[in-house]
């Protein structure tokens, strides 16, 4: 499955929900989500009645949501001790239930590889986030995002169950080791890391270590409130973690930078200084949108920002958080504008 057509099943998703009240609170955000894993078996209502989406998912739900899981992707049921599962936890458990957790130990050894010091989460946040697993609330609920180290509800666990339910619903070929796992899988596969120089690893280090974080309009912290405004949770949106990268990391780079929005660091660099993408670099700022290397940049046609990590790899933070993304896949190459060499 592609990428443009997972993202049709997470728009269907979203758009099947009521548009008035669906989204009322921690556990009621996604109701059509929540019926789904209940109707498969996967995710049923708690014994006292509803569905308890704000409540904490317990390792011993998750060990039968994995058992329901493992009947339709015809791999062994993972199992779970302990109580309550983190989001990055859960992650990590969801990935290997798929599948996929030699491809999130090999991501995790390459970026180790190369010097980016990633935390433990890294390669199993990137796969999920590959994977799709993850959901975005929009800028007025972003005080509803879960951190990654705080316990899963059973609202956040639903949307990621429901997902790999959809894939075997409208393509049921996709279920086991199928063309969306197939996909992530190949991908993946390409995650090789230049050499970097000490100012290059300096900065993308610090990239790295935000990757798992969500994310949060006008964010640029991991925490609630900013330097300079205010964001309703910890999390970064993309201009946000370029900001926390050069600005607020203290890099010297961080001199050629004094726009805040996408658009706004894009307008600073001079179009004599504009790169094609195959002229960039590990460091270099990469903008997206309908502008292109000799536009005059203006905040409609340039709406995204982020870092390349070089070999056709940037890490930013789009619908599903900070990650990692490849460069080369044909709608990110469609909407490329061009990029800037600050370092």
């Amino acid at each position: 499955m592609t990428r443009l057509k997972l993202l049709t099943i997470l728009a269907a998703l979203v758009a099947a929900a009521p548009a008035q009240g669906a989204v009322r609170g921690l556990g009621s955000w996604d109701p059509i989500a929540q019926r789904m894993v209940r109707e498969a078996g996967v995710l049923p209502s708690r014994p006292a009645g509803g569905f308890g989406g704000a409540q904490r998912l317990d390792g011993a739900e998750l060990n039968d949501a994995f058992a329901a899981l493992s009947m339709r992707l015809g791999l062994p049921a993972v199992r779970v001790w302990g109580g309550h599962v983190s989001v990055t936890r859960f992650d990590a458990l969801l990935v290997e239930q798929l599948g996929m957790s030699d491809v999130a130990q090999a991501v995790q050894a390459e970026a180790q590889r190369a010097g980016l010091r990633p935390g433990p989460r890294f390669g199993t946040e990137v796969v999920a986030r590959e994977l799709d697993l993850r959901f975005n609330h929009d800028s007025a609920h972003d005080a509803q995002e879960l951190y990654p180290w705080e316990a899963i509800t059973r609202a956040e666990a639903a949307w990621s169950l429901a997902i790999v339910l959809q894939w075997g619903h409208t393509q049921p070929e996709a279920v086991g080791p199928g063309s969306q796992q197939a996909y992530a899988r190949d991908v993946l596969s390409h995650f090789v890391l230049p050499a970097y120089t000490r100012a290059q690893r300096a900065a993308l280090r610090i990239a790295v270590s935000k990757v798992g974080m969500p994310y949060i309009w006008g964010g640029e912290t991991d925490w609630a409130g900013s330097w300079f405004g205010w964001q309703a949770h910890g999390g970064y949106d993309c201009s946000g973690l370029v900001w926390r990268v050069f600005i607020l990391g203290r890099q010297p780079a961080g001199a050629r930078i004094h726009g805040r929005t996408a658009a706004a660091m894009a307008a600073e660099i001079p179009r004599s200084q504009r790169l094609r993408m195959d002229e960039t670099q590990p460091g270099d700022l990469l903008f997206f949108g309908r502008a292109r290397i000799w536009s005059r940049v203006t905040e409609a046609n340039v709406t995204h920002v982020g870092i390349a990590i070089g070999n056709g790899w940037m890490i930013n933070s789009s619908s599903q958080g900070v990650t990692i993304a490849p460069l080369w896949e044909d709608w990110r190459v469609k909407g490329f504008s061009f990029a800037g060499r600050i370092l």
